[in-house]
């Protein structure tokens, strides 16, 4: 029993430009010259030139009538061309090191032209453009780069099922394979390895793994624990398909759970159930974590981000990034639009004792919500292998 889907083409130049184009309309219609992109995925997203994020600005120039400049440091040419052969056509803009990558971009634009930057950027790039151009004529390019990334082509789509399928599997052979004395340390390994195996970019970079009261902390304890019997497990962990993200969780017992913990995990289904249900194309992104909320806090737990209870958002837009906006929670009003990837993880914590958290990813169709994988099955089959027997 597996949960891999056909593998996914990668995105191709065709889309980028394509999207290069919407984004230079957008660019057009605001009056804004230019949109600087930075280390980010959204360079990525683009132009097709994945960069490390340096000290040193290396990223591109995206015009409102389409152009495409990439802007690097001189001694990068060579690495810069040789990436961007394969991606969206561009001319390279160079700058030595007693020079000013800011200078070079803003002598690109036309006079008295406003600049939208990256909102992923780092802070000295923002600093450095303002200097030169001037804050009347810097901008956040923020809800640009959103309007477009939140909406997911099928393209996408298909990758981010593969790294989801891919992260389901893994998290299947490692329940199989977990025994009393191993390390988490070793579980991650494994499910480092096991995520290349099957064709994914690793686990290792991602990867919580805890057990017994570790599990009430949302992102996992600090120390190197060995699982023990009756122990409660959690293992949160992803993997990369052409950049695109993959973050799944599972609880479970290793061994046998309690009356307690088997209440406890129910709630923190149906929570998750009730999440699903409610996101309905064009209600509020809050509207999803309301549900899940509303429905535990009318079981005693919270209200609110109250222990115990539910300590954070009940999801997070997932694509290039592993978080992405919008998000699932009470602040975020986006409304629900077809395209639009996002988490359900409306975890549950008993201070002190153990924390649930099952998230599984769904995307926006037409006809409303759609899992990328299916949710547990139940406390002690969690990956439906004996129902499926």
């Amino acid at each position: 029993m597996t949960f891999l889907p056909p593998s996914a083409p990668p995105i191709t130049v065709a889309e980028r430009q394509d999207r290069v184009a919407a984004l230079a309309a957008r660019l057009r219609a605001d009056g804004l010259a230019a949109l600087l992109v930075g280390p980010t995925a959204s360079l990525r997203y683009y132009t097709g030139l994945d960069w490390h994020p340096s000290e040193r600005l290396t990223g591109a120039l995206i015009h409102a009538d389409g152009r495409v400049q990439y802007i690097c440091p001189r001694f990068e040419l060579d690495k810069v061309a040789g990436l961007t052969a394969g991606a969206v056509a561009g001319d390279i803009l160079t700058w030595e090191e007693e020079e000013s990558p800011y200078a070079l971009a803003a002598a690109s634009l036309p006079e008295g032209g406003v600049l939208a930057i990256d909102d992923q950027a780092a802070a000295f790039i923002w600093l450095g453009l303002s200097r030169v151009l001037g804050a009347e004529r810097v901008t956040d390019g923020g809800p640009l780069i959103v309007a477009q990334r939140s909406i997911k082509s099928a393209a996408e789509i298909a990758l981010l099922t593969r790294a989801k399928a891919i992260t389901l599997e893994v998290q299947r052979r490692t329940r199989h394979w977990l025994k009393a004395g191993v390390l988490t340390s070793e579980v991650k390994d494994f499910i480092d390895a096991e995520h290349r195996a099957l064709g994914g970019e690793g686990g290792s970079w991602f990867c919580l793994v805890s057990f017994d009261d570790d599990t009430c902390l949302p992102h996992g304890g600090e120390g190197d624990r060995a699982l023990a019997a009756d122990d409660v497990v959690l293992i949160d962990t992803g993997t990369l398909v052409d950049g695109y993200h993959s973050d799944i969780t599972r609880t479970y017992v290793f061994g046998q759970p309690t009356e307690d913990f088997r209440r406890v995990w129910a709630h923190e289904k149906e929570a998750q159930a009730r999440a699903f249900a409610a996101a309905a194309l064009g209600a509020p992104c809050a509207s999803v974590d309301a549900a899940a909320r509303d429905y535990l806090t009318g079981l005693g737990y919270g209200p609110d981000y109250r222990l115990p209870g539910l300590p954070h958002r009940t999801g997070h837009g997932i694509g290039l990034d592993i978080h992405e906006a919008p998000n699932l929670v009470r602040s975020d009003v986006t409304p629900l639009a077809p395209g639009m990837c996002f988490s359900n993880e409306p975890m549950l914590v008993i201070p002190g004792r153990y924390g649930v958290r099952l998230e599984d990813h769904f995307y926006m169709t037409e006809a409303g919500p759609v899992w990328f994988t299916e949710p547990s099955h139940s406390l002690d089959d969690p990956f439906g292998e004996d129902a499926a027997a």
